[in-house]
């Protein structure tokens, strides 16, 4: 799976087809973490245990590379490295039963792991961050609402639905638009000014602005109807797009 994510992941960074990404566990969790039943069956290496922990680790940073807004629908059990997907996605939207952890430190390990130190305290504060991150305490859904971890809790049968309004939105927007958003918001997490910040906004909508969809769009919304977007590749390539 570890592999299947990383190659899915990678490809969608070309991908102009793709528009929005929905990660959704099947069965009866999200992502359970680690299977305990596979570890100290061969002897420890630690070059090739640190290939592993990286090769893991890579699936977040292309969830974050990855130019489309990925919305986490979260039943069950978000453990460990499921945890961290979730906490990599842009939007979550949680069922009733989700119950989420840091469960390395549950396992003789340090809590800091695949992402977890960097994305938890930007999305909480240091101090729930801290709290979770230390005990590896569950946090459920109704106190992930309240401390703004997930966008919004709903009953586990209406998870689908719940992230439908939202898909149709972010469809209406423009497709460059989008994806220099979620850029623009991963980048200014780490600006090292207000300076910074806003020279990448500038930069973002002098593009947007140059692009044929940006018009579809002005069209669309004076004649009170749906845009209908050129894909990026047929704008550059016309007759030879995806």
């Amino acid at each position: 799976m570890v592999d299947e994510l990383l190659d899915y992941f990678q490809e969608r960074s070309t991908d102009t087809s793709v528009r929005v990404i929905v990660l959704r566990g099947a069965g009866r969790a999200f992502c359970a973490g680690l299977d305990l039943m596979t570890v100290g069956n061969e002897p420890f290496d630690i070059s090739r245990a640190l290939a592993s922990q990286r090769r893991i680790a890579e699936i977040v940073m292309r969830m974050r590379r990855a130019p489309q807004p990925i919305i986490s629908l979260i039943h069950g059990s978000a453990c460990g490295g499921g945890f961290a997907m979730a906490l990599a996605s842009d939007i979550r939207i949680v069922g009733e039963s989700a119950r989420m952890n840091a469960a390395f430190i549950r396992v003789g390990l340090s809590a800091c792991d695949i992402g977890t130190s960097y994305f938890l305290p930007r999305l909480v504060g240091v101090s729930v961050a801290s709290e979770l991150m230390m005990t590896g305490n569950f946090i459920d859904a109704p106190r992930a609402l309240a401390v703004n971890l997930v966008s919004s809790v709903v009953p586990d049968a209406e998870l689908g639905e719940a992230a439908l309004p939202l898909i149709d939105r972010m469809l209406t927007t423009s497709p460059l638009g989008l994806r220099l958003t979620k850029e623009c918001l991963r980048m200014s997490i780490d600006a090292p000014s207000l300076e910074a910040a806003i020279a990448m906004e500038d930069r973002n909508q002098i593009l947007c602005s140059a692009d044929p969809n940006f018009m579809e769009w002005v069209s669309a919304f004076l004649e009170k109807r749906r845009p209908a977007y050129a894909d990026p590749l047929d704008l550059l390539m016309p007759g030879e797009g995806a």
